[in-house]
């Protein structure tokens, strides 16, 4: 194929491995979790999916274990709290007493719901593939084993151990999973993520802004529209006014988004409930500190002036992920192991986020979109790029024999 991996300039160890790199047997793998429905909220095919990773990755020298999710409370339309559910995440740890360890991250599930209408693949042409989570990233797990089998063969394998973390809940923020990753994390030398590619010409995603999920609460009071409404405190209109000073708190450094507000009843009742739902997107640690202190302030404000009570559910989930010194050597391994293969690998920053925000907030140097070269992904139209899952996993093989040297990290 035209994106075979060249090794003319490998050496005969580095050749062995990436030659052993099983491209069809990939492809079927990645057809057939594609076709298990894993949505973030289908427990039963979460199951399932966890199982077929399981036996998948059983072909590597570890223990797997299958982790409950840790709690996690959301806020309902009434501003109640309750208990959301998650599936189990996978963890397998391979040589866990050597000293010189890393971790390797991915995510079982998906954005399409069981009812959702996109389940089914289709091939767009010769080496393009539509289905759900083919890219996004059923493709970038079958990389990750692949490179780590082809690894295990290499005569310095032995000198290191890694971590292998798959999570259930990423596409709604990991909150089932953040302590996980952290503690896994903890001391690793380096990290590797398996989203796609942030470009599908194999582009890396570099720096990456941060985000947080809020739910706010709004108490007031009923009354009567028409006899009086003078009586009553719409908390509508109070997390109307808050709406607006939101957008006021935007700026070079932070977005914010109001997403939704739910609440009222009839047309003839002031509304006594309500709940509004935003994101915010800060590019820098400060920024997302300062916004959540001001966040305090502005509540007390809104509740004096339009006399509600208002309580604050969420914050952020993903800090700002900076590139320093030390994960930069490693973006410039990856992209030295890509040359050796013919693969010119460039990196841009992004506003998207993924758990590669979470680990580098632990001081672990990481390159999160180690996975295929795809697009179009959290929608009906999400392909991979076919030819990419042995070019990526031969990548990711070569990276792994380096960083097993310490030569070049």
């Amino acid at each position: 194929m035209e994106n075979e991996p060249q090794i003319t300039a490998l050496g005969s160890v580095d050749a062995a491995l990436i030659d052993s790199i099983d491209a069809p047997a990939m492809l079927e793998q990645v057809q057939g979790w594609s076709a298990i429905n894993s949505g973030t909220g289908n427990l039963a095919g979460l199951e399932r999916q966890a199982h077929a990773l399981a036996d998948a990755f059983a072909a590597l020298p570890g223990e797997i274990e299958l982790v409950e999710p840790a709690p996690v409370t959301a806020i309902d339309d009434r501003g109640r709290e309750y208990e959301r559910q998650f599936g189990k995440h996978l963890v397998m740890r391979v040589r866990p007493q050597t000293q010189r360890r890393f971790i390797l991250t991915g995510h079982m599930d998906t954005v399409f719901p069981a009812d959702h209408p996109f389940q089914d693949q289709q091939w767009l042409d010769d080496e393009t593939l539509n289905g759900p989570g083919v890219a996004d990233m059923k493709g970038g797990l079958s990389v990750m084993l692949h490179a780590l089998l082809a690894f295990e063969r290499s005569p310095v394998s032995g000198r290191v151990g890694y971590d292998i973390m798959i999570n259930s809940d990423e596409e709604t923020g990991s909150l089932a999973s953040s302590d996980l990753i952290a503690r896994l994390a903890g001391g690793k030398a380096a990290a590797l993520t398996y989203e796609p590619s942030a470009l599908p010409d194999g582009t890396l995603a570099h720096e990456r802004g941060g985000t947080g999920n809020y739910s706010i609460t709004a108490s007031g009071k009923s009354a009567h529209a028409g006899r009086n409404p003078q009586d009553g405190r719409n908390a509508i209109v109070a997390l109307s006014d808050l709406v607006l000073r939101l957008t006021e708190m935007a700026g070079e450094d932070i977005t914010v988004n109001p997403a939704k507000i739910e609440g009222g009843s009839a047309n003839n009742v002031v509304p006594d409930h309500a709940v509004l739902r935003f994101n915010i997107r800060p590019k820098t640690t400060h920024a997302m500190e300062r916004f959540d202190n001001e966040l305090n302030d502005l509540l007390r404000n809104i509740e004096a002036q339009h006399e509600v009570g208002l309580s604050r559910h969420g914050g952020v989930t993903r800090p700002p992920k900076k590139v320093d010194a030390k994960a930069q050597k490693l973006f410039d391994l990856v992209k030295e192991c890509g040359a050796l293969l013919g693969q010119d690998i460039g990196w841009k920053s992004t506003g998207g986020v993924c758990d590669g925000n979470n680990i580098a907030a632990c001081g672990v140097p990481v390159v999160d979109t180690m996975g295929v070269r795809g697009g179009s992904i959290h929608s009906s139209d999400e392909f991979l790029i076919v030819p990419s899952l042995k070019e990526r996993a031969a990548l990711s093989a070569l990276v792994l024999q380096r960083l097993a040297t310490g030569d070049k990290f």
